[in-house]
Parts: C-alpha cells; sequence; structure tokens
C-alpha cells in the first residue's frame, strides 16, 4: 500500500522476453498487484512471466488469443483493476522505460484527492532532448500540441507518455470497451477524462531509453494516424462536452472559425484563378481574402481561450 491506498500496475506486454523480468524484479515494495496483460506474443514472453508467477501470488496475467494492440490491452488491464477496487491503477510498460523511482511522484497527486489522472512528462527534464530520439522528440512535440486542442487538458504536455496513474473513481468512469485499440491510446483517454470533468496532472519523470526495448511504433506512419484520431476525438468532445452535456457558446466561434478558414481557401484560389487570367489581383479580392484569414484566426483563438477557461478547474 501507499498512503493507505492499495496500489496495482498494469503492464501490457507484446514480445517483451527479455525485458519484462527487469520490469517485475524493480517494482517498488508497496505495489500490491501487478496486473499484465499478454497480448499475443509469439516469443516466450508468457513462459517468462509465469515463472514469475509461481513465485509471487501478487502476480496476474491475462493473455489475449488475438492482438488487440497496446490500447486493447490497457482496455483489459484496467478492466481487471477496476473489478479487483483498486484505489490507484498505474501503467508502466513491459520494455522498462519507466523508471520505478518515479512512481511516487505519480502516485502524490491521487493519494491526496488532488487530481483523478497523473501522466510522466519526460518534457520537463533538460534531459529530454539529448535522451529521447529526435524523431521521436519532435513527433512527440507535435502530437502534444493537437493533443492540447483535442483534449481539453491545455497544462498537459507528453501526450504520448504512457506512463500514468489513474484512481478508482476514474476507472469506474470511463468505458473501456470504447477506447481505441492502437497507439493513440494515451490522447483518446485524456479526450474521455476531459467529457467525464476528471482532474489530470503532469509529473516530471526520468526518460529512459537504450535498455534493449524494441518499439514496434514507426513515428513518421503514427503521427498520421494519431492526427486523423486527434481530428475525430475533437468533434466528438464538442459534440459531448459542449452541445449534449452543457451548452457552451464556445461551438459558435469554433464554427464561425471553421467557416471563416473554409471561405479563406476558396477566396483564395479564386483570387489565384483571377491572377492567372487577368494579370493582377483586384484589391477587393485581395481585402476579402485577407479579411476571412484573419477572421477564421481571431474566431479560432476566442475558442480556444474559451475552452481554457471552461478547463481551468480540471488543472
Amino acid at each position: 500500500m501507499y498512503k493507505d491506498k492499495t496500489i496495482g500496475v498494469v503492464i501490457p506486454a507484446h514480445n517483451e522476453e527479455t525485458q519484462i523480468g527487469k520490469v517485475i524484479e524493480t517494482m517498488p515494495d508497496f505495489v500490491d498487484h501487478i496486473i499484465i496483460v499478454d497480448d499475443c506474443s509469439t516469443d516466450n514472453t508468457t513462459q517468462v512471466i509465469r515463472q514469475y508467477q509461481d513465485k509471487s501470488s501478487h502476480i496476474t496475467l491475462i493473455s489475449h488469443e488475438t492482438n488487440k494492440g497496446v490500447g486493447g490491452a490497457m482496455a483489459t488491464a484496467y478492466k481487471c483493476a477496476r473489478d479487483m477496487n483498486l484505489d490507484i491503477a498505474v501503467r508502466m510498460d513491459g520494455d522498462g522505460q519507466m523508471d520505478p523511482e518515479d512512481m511516487p511522484a505519480l502516485l502524490d497527486p491521487l493519494a491526496s484527492g488532488q487530481a483523478d489522472y497523473s501522466k510522466g512528462n519526460r518534457l520537463f527534464t533538460g534531459e529530454a532532448y539529448k535522451k529521447i530520439p529526435k524523431v521521436r522528440y519532435f513527433g512527440n512535440a507535435f502530437l502534444s500540441l493537437f493533443t492540447k486542442i483535442a483534449s481539453g487538458y491545455w497544462h498537459v504536455a507528453d501526450s504520448q507518455s504512457g506512463y500514468t496513474a489513474i484512481n478508482h473513481k476514474a476507472l469506474k468512469t470511463i468505458d473501456w470497451d470504447q477506447m481505441y485499440p492502437w497507439y493513440g491510446q494515451p490522447n483518446d483517454v485524456l479526450v474521455r477524462l476531459n467529457v467525464n470533468e476528471l482532474k489530470v496532472c503532469d509529473v516530471p519523470v526520468t526518460p529512459v531509453y537504450g535498455v534493449g526495448e524494441k518499439s514496434g511504433m514507426k513515428i513518421r506512419k503514427v503521427v498520421f494516424t494519431i492526427g486523423w484520431l486527434l481530428i475525430r476525438l475533437f468533434f466528438w468532445r464538442m459534440k459531448e462536452k459542449y452541445i449534449i452535456r452543457n451548452f457552451h457558446p464556445l461551438i459558435f466561434f469554433y464554427a464561425l472559425a471553421f467557416f471563416f478558414h473554409a471561405a479563406t481557401f476558396v477566396l483564395f484560389l479564386r483570387m489565384a484563378l483571377v491572377w492567372i487570367i487577368v494579370g493582377h489581383i483586384p484589391p477587393i479580392n485581395a481585402l476579402a481574402c485577407f479579411f476571412s484569414f484573419m477572421s477564421g484566426n481571431q474566431f479560432m483563438l476566442f475558442a480556444m481561450w474559451f475552452d481554457m477557461e471552461a478547463n481551468k478547474h480540471l488543472k
């Protein structure tokens, strides 16, 4: 237990036979239960886990017969933690990239009741740029910016960090069967937490790389996949939170922003066509394009500001 709270660690694992043992062996003493979901590994991950399971009654192994992705494995693990009535569930990956010494910092905001969900932020430390592979670093920065807009948690960065802790209230609130099953899972969870008015905080953690891990994530591909997911999640959050559950006028500002930006695109194409045919741009056309562009930006900034103000209490 940690500060009178029962602690479970949930671990999604896929082909981690060389790493999963280190994760189990370095688990802090205050952890009450370890839930490992083997997501249809094709190596000896299951056998390695069972060897440790034979030595400890605190380890639960759940095996997927088909690969459901990291999000699918997390959904299974979270439902198990919820059903076990654990006060807090900490996510650690099976590749050893999460420092167990950072776990108390993740637990403190939840144990004190200040937050419902805490997540590690590897970007707080000045060592992040040096330790994190450059493609991942800039890809993460890009996705973090758009996750702020999609999720409504404007104070949260390093959106792709999987080192998180969630309390029992949030475990019961979120519908885990609806969670995105692949690498966009951390982004999807943040949006669902926001719609359900749950408090989230960032905690500095140490980035760990070069410990023998093998990542199956291709940043160049995932950036576009998660980018499209964030667009869908943004509109879903607008509908759920600001139309269905509690109407907010920021919807009009976002709608006008999208209208003027679409109009700017049309006016720009028309202006280019006139330039090609006539050889010059009539001032009224340029003025209309500029007015539409500025109006779209202003409405967008006001909408973001209203959204930030509406979510201040979740910080």
